[in-house]
């Protein structure tokens, strides 16, 4: 019976999709027929050795029981969905747009057939009924009036929150098991959880138990900030209703440049493979260009937990935006590591009922000296012991040490992290451990400027929040892609020369 219902749902989605050629089918086609090109030409495939590469180890089955909903059963099948979708990661390896990139792949057989395109050509119409598909918002041009650019600037700082007690209504949700499922961008992080995240997992360049950095960073549309005007008013700046490319689009602050931008916030959270030295995104998100990212933040972590069920999260590594008690408040209730900058408008000594603590949280010994970590009194006490710094000879007496412990093992306090979630983390503030694990925040930087510059989404000029999610989900996919690549050649499973018949071309 079970035979029976497989070969009944693989009917339906070929009903729906028209005719779907498997990863095996795909490698078997893309091989034969590059190999008869390399046989008379095998410069032209040199020429695109690492793309084509990549393109061949992409295993997009995972991605057809996804798709097959959001395509009728009735009228003409669709066709080529897997090969599209090559063909969007191929030109933005490549860098082009994608006007640019439908005039190019006309002219080469070469990238048509590392793309999968082995009769007819899609038009560019196609491209962009895909993305509609996967990522479905209303992004029609719209009339409406202009809004006032605030003319107040706030620096290297962001911008403040509309609404105080946002992230703690967050997370009072969040911790009652309610989510956002209801968000465009669903499908496409499922697709790149399931095609691009899982194959890297499996070669060990994602740990199971990873720790996360998350970021936010500023992505400019290609649609102008003033419209286009739709009255004969000879003053450019009258009042009159405009008509907008992009009328989801924003105006944000960038705190890196210090002045205002038109365009959404992406907030991605990265990991750092430190045996490999890989950075590697594994989810992305595009908001509004005025949301803070510590709100941005909370719902990252409750929407990666729910994408990858296998992953455990060890460390959550941020910023001071951040820093602020609902957040770690719902790090704490999922047992996950905070190593997050202090907001420096909090700086100053606190006192608590053992000890007076600095502003790293470190207790203070009456000689004005940090104390010495000794350890974290398991889950029952869950408390932090620290020693004295005379006693394991960190320092040398003082006139102070005399009113102090005369035990032989000196001054002992306690910290609570219960006391203060934000200073008293289980990796001590200051630490050399928290100061190295703080170091790999600098992945998620790193990511977002593949993404922004090397992979050309900064540049792009796209316009639209679904276009600009979809291509930064496809660099994500280049980046994973990198990874796997020199994993698998480092490793002997993969030979461009023997797959491709280059070896007997050269001997």
């Amino acid at each position: 019976m079970d035979g029976f219902n497989n070969c009944i749902f693989v009917k339906w989605v070929i009903l729906l999709l028209g005719f779907w050629r498997s990863h095996a089918d795909f490698q078997q086609q893309d091989a034969t027929e590059l190999s008869l090109i390399a046989h008379f030409n095998p410069y032209a495939l040199l020429e695109y050795e690492h793309s084509i590469s990549k393109l061949y180890i992409l295993n997009l089955d995972p991605m057809k029981p996804i798709l097959a909903p959001l395509y009728s059963n009735t009228g003409r099948p669709s066709v080529n969905q897997p090969e599209i979708f090559r063909s969007l990661v191929l030109m933005t390896d490549l860098k082009y747009s994608l006007n640019e990139w439908v005039g190019k792949l006309s002219k080469n057989r070469v990238l048509q057939i590392a793309c999968g395109f082995f009769d007819k050509l899609p038009s560019i119409a196609s491209y962009y009924d895909f993305m509609s598909r996967i990522i479905k918002i209303d992004e029609r041009p719209r009339v409406k009036h202009k809004k006032r650019k605030s003319k107040k600037k706030y620096g290297k700082n962001k911008m403040p929150h509309k609404r105080k007690g946002t992230v703690q209504m967050l997370v009072d949700r969040i911790l009652k098991d309610r989510r956002f499922n209801l968000r465009p961008e669903r499908l496409l992080q499922e697709i790149f959880a399931k095609v691009s995240v899982q194959p890297s997992i499996g070669l060990g360049l994602v740990p199971k138990s990873v720790s996360i950095s998350g970021d936010g960073t500023c992505i400019k549309t290609g649609a102008s900030p003033f419209g286009r005007k739709t009255c004969n008013c000879t003053d450019f700046k009258c009042d009159c209703p405009r008509r907008f490319s992009d009328p989801n689009a924003t105006c944000g602050w960038d705190s890196h440049n210090e002045c205002y931008f038109y365009g959404y916030t992406g907030y991605f959270i990265s990991t750092y493979n430190s045996t490999e030295k890989l950075d590697l995104p594994l989810y992305l998100r595009i908001v509004d260009a005025t949301r803070h990212d510590s709100i941005s933040a909370v719902v990252a972590l409750a929407e990666f937990r729910d994408l990858y069920p296998g992953l455990s999260v060890d460390t959550f590594i941020s910023d001071s935006a951040s820093d602020n008690y609902a957040t770690y408040q719902l790090l704490n209730e999922w047992g996950i590591n905070a190593v997050i900058a202090l907001n420096k408008t909090n700086d100053g000594n606190r006192v608590f009922p053992q000890c007076v603590v600095n502003k790293d949280g470190v207790p203070v010994c009456p000689a004005g000296l940090e104390m010495i970590r000794a350890g974290f009194c398991g889950k029952d006490r869950c408390r932090i012991k620290w020693r004295c710094p005379l006693a394991l000879g960190k320092c040398e007496i003082s006139k102070a040490c005399l009113d102090c412990s005369d035990s032989a093992y000196g001054r002992v306090v306690y910290t609570k992290p219960e006391w203060d979630l934000r200073l008293f983390s289980r990796i001590p503030r200051g630490s050399e451990q928290w100061k190295s694990i703080m170091k790999e925040r600098t992945a998620a930087e790193r990511v977002n400027n593949r993404i922004l510059h090397h992979y050309g989404l900064e540049n792009s000029k796209m316009r639209g929040k679904k276009r600009i999610s979809f291509l930064a989900t496809v660099a994500a996919f280049n980046v994973h892609l990198d990874a796997q690549l020199a994993k698998m050649i480092s490793i002997g499973s993969f030979d461009f020369a023997r797959i491709f018949g280059l070896a007997a071309v050269a001997a």
